[in-house]
């Protein structure tokens, strides 16, 4: 109000010297200031920002890693040395304090898969924007439709369905589909499903509902509990081709993602997280959801 009353007092000076034009600018100028501070004031620190996430329910969206892990079937298993013990006798390295050597492969565990992980040329982990890392998150609940049906691919019905409920999926956000499949896990075979003719069952991603996911919806990830992007009958086949697609649009993706049923379809935040390494073709991740209490 002390901004307002200046100006006025202005303002009566103006108009003594009939400069109606300067009066109006000092009005608006008032005015200004006076809708820039009463913003400031009305939005929450980052502190308060902290407090509201810290009151919310978490969820670790993530695999604990170790050797022998459900993997893609090319990749080798992970090594492990211990390099340094507390005590003599274990570290390979000395003693004194607790140091190991993991050897493994980038897309191990939980892991993220950067778009240069098939496209070369394209952005590799380093190269992921921090402000991809946080993002809304939708979660696509099929897991009764895998359940019956383990070659299961996302339909567009499905999306639609997901939207009549809670609105049209937002732009910029991460979704996951929920399967269940997680629940398999560590068990490699139960993952992989084969067939007595070596095919693999297990659900997997669609085309239209990529498609209309990214180029209409314009999310930034997508994320799922099994070990492809790509059902287990095309992967049997060598066909990464909806894979490809998410990565050759320069977006990234998050495999092997676990409790998906713990987080609401709508209304949680995801966090995905992942060391960088130079250059990286993928690496194991973090990811939590913070949900509604």
């Amino acid at each position: 109000m002390g901004v307002i009353r200046s100006c006025w007092l202005l303002v009566g000076e103006s108009f003594n010297k009939a400069k109606m034009k300067k009066a109006k600018e000092l009005i608006l100028l008032g005015l200004v200031v006076l809708a820039t501070t009463a913003a400031a004031a009305a939005e929450p620190t980052l502190h308060d920002v902290q407090k509201i996430l810290a009151s919310k329910k978490f969820v670790d969206l993530t695999h604990s890693f170790e050797p022998g892990i459900p993997r893609w079937p090319g990749f080798p298993d992970e090594k492990r040395e211990t390099a340094y013990w507390y005590e003599k006798g274990k570290g390979s390295l000395g003693t004194g304090f607790f140091t190991e050597i993991f050897t493994l492969v980038g897309q191990w565990g939980t892991h993220v898969d950067p778009p240069a992980h098939f496209i070369k040329g394209l952005r590799t982990v380093d190269q992921i924007g921090l402000k991809e890392m946080i993002l809304p998150l939708v979660v696509i609940d099929v897991h009764g439709e895998a359940e019956k049906n383990p070659d299961y691919t996302l339909t567009m019905e499905r999306i639609k369905k997901w939207e009549t409920a809670n609105g049209r999926v937002p732009a910029g956000a991460f979704v996951a589909m929920r399967t269940d499949w997680s629940k398999r896990w560590p068990d490699a075979a139960a993952m992989e499903n084969k067939d007595s003719a070596g095919v693999s069952h297990y659900p997997g991603w669609s085309m239209p509902a990529l498609k209309y996911l990214y180029e209409e919806c314009k999310i930034t990830a997508s994320g799922h509990e099994t070990t492809d992007t790509d059902p287990g009958v095309a992967t049997s086949k060598e066909d990464y081709s909806l894979e490809t697609y998410i990565l050759k649009t320069d977006h990234y993706q998050i495999e092997l993602l676990t409790n998906l049923d713990q987080v609401p379809e709508s209304g949680a935040l995801i966090i995905a997280t992942f060391p960088k390494p130079k250059g990286g073709s993928g690496f194991p991740a973090r990811v939590f959801a913070i949900c509604p209490p």
